[in-house]
């Protein structure tokens, strides 16, 4: 790993697990406190008022603070290996397994012990428990703050992309010249700062008009952008397709999520002696993956790095497209095992098959999650520019956002069709009853929705080209190359060193 070096952390890492721990505080004093608590009702939204705001304001904060940690975490983790080694760029890709490793035993904990404090004991307990572990991390992030090797914040990436595209609407009617040399770019001698400036691509030649510096004009902010700068953003467009394409997959994820609890409701929860509360029911995959990753990581990548060369076993495109396949096959698999319990319920008096049988095309979609997410993960980090890594890794969580609000508009458009086209008038998800309603055919609708989505990501995936290719030597793995005289402790960001530089080229 890189040598470490004291420096100032992201504000990110420093101020997101208090907002957590804040979020977790307002709910331990509403669901310990009756007199915060709305009073029962028979109606779909019980709180109002003040003890409304308490709620969705406890609710939000939670959300803020863990999406600021999903989002800078797995960039300050990455942050600590050196790609220009071959053994650490190998090693980056362990890390963003056993990254998602220390998720999935975290999330397994959340879905058993807590779940069971809270149902069997009282509310505020599991959050008395959720809170503490917000704290202990904080306390973790903290008392490693002076050895992590950290990055020197700089100006706000989205503040950069958002420079580039009102540069652009300005500079629309500009035409670009043909020689890419004429557009505007920092000039420097310093071999350092040369090797961090991207080179002009010919793709997206729209957003070449914001580095178009008009004759007798002088280099100002929201005036023109360098060839680096337009060159992030033409990155950040490239990778687009790869994460809209995963959506599907979430939307997926949050149907499972959804569906087999309430399908969980409806079958025997016990397995031998064994008594699993319908909201455990996550732990299915969650104990799939916990068992799958460490195999993966010792025995699947060194088995398939001997067949391709590559030093991640297979690259994070083919990864995310394993991901997506596998999802497709678990949807399938999800609406057979959705016709056999109605048919036991509804044919044989009632009967509830095991929860058990949920396992199966549950462990599916654990294996898919772990291939795209890790995959999504190491493809953002790799591919994004340096100073736009928080955000790109960010990327993964925001397709799963957005797989979830797309969720619940499928439900209401697939009711709507099918109310209107069905005989009996009556769409495939209305109700509350499952076994009078058609899961299955949802499911299989998702299915190959996957597939066509699959599809679509596969010419995605080859139109794209990786940015950088760090070649695989089995000697290197073993052995790193000394540091050139000229190699710098990248404490700072590019980012911070490009904006220290004034515009103008004669200044």
């Amino acid at each position: 790993m890189l040598s470490t070096k004291q420096g100032r952390l992201r504000d990110k890492e420093d101020i997101e697990p208090h907002i957590s721990s804040l979020g977790y505080s307002l709910l331990v004093i509403q669901s310990h406190d009756k007199t915060l608590q709305p009073d029962p009702c028979l109606k779909s939204t019980c709180v109002h008022g003040t003890k409304a705001l308490l709620f969705y304001a406890s609710i939000y904060l939670l959300a803020l603070g863990g999406g600021g940690i999903r989002g800078c975490v797995p960039a300050l983790g990455a942050d600590q290996f050196d790609e220009k080694k071959p053994k650490e760029h190998a090693q980056l890709a362990s890390f963003f397994n056993w990254f998602l490793f220390s998720i999935t035993v975290g999330a397994s904990l959340g879905v058993t012990f807590v779940v069971y404090v809270s149902t069997e004991s009282q509310w505020y307990k599991g959050f008395i428990i959720s809170m503490s572990c917000s704290a202990v991390g904080l306390i973790f992030i903290a008392s490693g703050k002076r050895f992590y090797h950290a990055r020197v914040p700089g100006e706000s990436p989205l503040l950069r992309v958002l420079q580039v595209l009102v540069v652009t609407v300005r500079n629309w009617r500009v035409k670009v010249p043909l020689d890419s040399d004429e557009l505007y770019e920092i000039q420097s001698h310093e071999s350092s700062l040369k090797k961090k400036l991207i080179p002009h691509t010919n793709q997206f030649r729209v957003l070449d008009k914001a580095a178009v510096l008009p004759e007798g004009n002088e280099a100002r902010r929201w005036k023109v952008c360098t060839v680096t700068q337009v060159e992030e953003v033409k990155i950040l467009t490239r990778m687009m397709p790869i994460l809209l394409s995963t959506i599907i997959m979430n939307t997926s994820l949050a149907q499972l999520q959804t569906f087999s609890i309430q399908q969980g409701t409806l079958m025997n929860t016990y397995i031998g002696k064994l008594n699993i509360p319908a909201a455990s029911i996550p732990i299915i995959p969650l104990v799939f993956m916990t068992l799958l990753i460490p195999v993966y990581e010792f025995a699947f990548i060194p088995l398939v790095r001997r067949i391709t060369g590559h030093p991640n076993g297979i690259t994070e495109l083919q990864r995310v497209g394993v991901g997506l396949v596998l999802s497709a096959i678990s949807m399938v698999i999800a609406g057979v095992i959705e016709v056999k319990r109605k048919h036991e319920f509804n044919d044989h008096n009632q009967h509830r098959i095991s929860l058990f049988w949920l396992s199966f095309h549950y462990a599916i979609f654990g294996i898919a999650d772990m291939f795209t997410l890790v995959g999504l993960l190491e493809f953002f980090y790799k591919e994004a520019p340096q100073g736009m890594r928080s955000l790109s890794t960010s990327f993964s969580f925001l397709s799963l956002s957005i797989g979830y609000y797309l969720s619940t508009a499928f439900v209401e458009l697939i009711n709507l069709v099918t109310s209107k086209i069905g005989k009996s008038k009556k769409g495939w998800l209305e109700g509350r009853d499952l076994n009078r309603n058609h899961v299955q055919l949802f499911y299989w609708f998702l299915a190959i929705l996957s597939l066509i989505n699959f599809l679509i990501y596969l010419m995605c995936a080859k139109w794209y080209k990786y940015q950088s290719v760090v070649p695989f030597d089995k000697g290197m793995l073993l052995k790193d190359p000394p540091p050139r005289n000229d190699e710098n402790v990248y404490s700072t960001s590019f980012v911070s060193t490009v904006q220290n530089i004034p515009q103008n080229e004669d200044k």
